[in-house]
């Protein structure tokens, strides 16, 4: 039986408190985390960037105790300082050309070759990895998964704002990284051999010099028998993460399920699946998505709780119903974009969105 062991690992931004632009903390939070957690805090490509990332966990339960208590060690650390931490996909003002690079041949690596894509990069993720440990499995979970990616998505937006405009769009994060190459939904891949060949090809080719450099919304993982995530902004709270976490985890188990009975969800093409997930960035929770077995738009709030009945059966073995639960939560309190936004529109200040991103961010901690 699989396990579908749970890694997560949350992008986040480090503010300065008076003006509440994005700053570099010099790798001081890193270097302090390190002393407690190891490997687990890193320093990203942008200075005003700090990435952490759990252990394996066995549930939800344990991920969440690890996720608070990397949250709580970030954020301590960073007020040592003189600083906040926050969590969203992208800062509501800061300009990214004010930021700095982090002093690391690997980034200066992809800035040589990326230019302005990678510099004007200062966004931030929420990444999941579900162990799957037969690699024949986790592609074939993967390519149906994909259909799924735009609902939480839309569940997780949290991006409104970029450079002190409001974008129209619930997760601009998304449309930052679509400079990139090798981004988005990937294709279909009929097995886990064809992956291999694909990535093969890319690395003789000098595309890339490893499969790390594919930076799809879903990815078979190049050295860990995990399926990862990487559709969702850094969500505001931890219950939201734990929410998507829960989410990714049951779908995976439901697929697996599934495949042991010999059914499977029906595999869409990528270019039907980015027209869902063109909707969710641009509408998050409150507009439409397609229902392609239907051939219609339905609510995408509907589609979220048919989502919810799909991988019903599988949720009690894997104990993560509470954290499903909060699916409700964020249907009826909004996203995090929708709650920037609401922000927002009281005094039209960004410095009181960002206030309220700092908050939330160690909200139930």
């Amino acid at each position: 039986m699989n396990e579908f062991t749970l890694g997560v690992e949350e992008e986040f931004m480090v503010i300065d408190p008076v003006t509440r632009e994005l700053t570099s903390h010099e790798q001081k939070i890193v270097d302090g985390a390190q002393k407690i957690h190891e490997d687990q805090v890193k320093a990203e490509m942008h200075q005003a960037v700090v990435e952490v990332g759990t252990h394996i966990c066995r549930n939800t339960e344990e991920a969440r105790a690890e996720v608070s208590k990397l949250r709580t060690t970030v954020a301590q650390l960073a007020g040592d300082l003189g600083l906040r931490i926050g969590a969203a996909g992208t800062h509501p003002f800061s300009h990214w050309q004010t930021q700095l690079i982090t002093d690391h041949p690997r980034y200066f690596e992809i800035v040589d070759e990326m230019q302005e894509a990678a510099r004007s990069n200062l966004i931030f993720g929420l990444h999941v990895h579900v162990g799957i440990q037969s690699r024949d499995m986790a592609i074939h979970i993967a390519n149906q998964v994909r259909y799924f990616l735009p609902h939480v998505y839309a569940l997780s937006t949290n991006s409104p704002f970029w450079e002190g405009r409001n974008t129209g769009f619930k997760s601009f994060r998304t449309k930052v990284f679509d400079k990139f190459p090798r981004t988005g939904i990937p294709d279909f891949f009929s097995s886990i051999e064809e992956y291999d060949s694909y990535v093969k090809l890319l690395v003789k080719t000098n595309c890339i010099d490893n499969a790390k450099k594919i930076w799809w919304d879903i990815r078979v993982h190049p050295f860990f028998e995990t399926i990862e995530f990487r559709i969702c902004d850094c969500p505001m709270l931890v219950d939201e993460t734990m929410t998507f976490v829960a989410l990714f985890q049951a779908l995976c188990a439901k697929l697996y399920k599934l495949r042991q009975n010999n059914m499977k969800f029906i595999n869409y093409t990528r270019a039907l699946i980015n027209e869902n997930k063109w909707r969710a960035a641009r509408y998050g929770i409150d507009g439409k998505m397609i229902d392609f077995g239907k051939e219609m738009e339905v609510n995408t709030r509907s589609l979220i709780l048919e989502l919810l009945d799909f991988v019903d059966d599988v949720v009690d073995d894997l104990g993560c119903r509470d954290d499903l639960q909060y699916v409700h939560q964020i249907l009826e309190n909004g996203t995090g974009a929708d709650r920037q936004l609401a922000v927002y529109q009281q005094n039209n200040n960004f410095a009181d969105v960002v206030d309220y991103i700092t908050s939330q961010t160690l909200k139930g901690l």
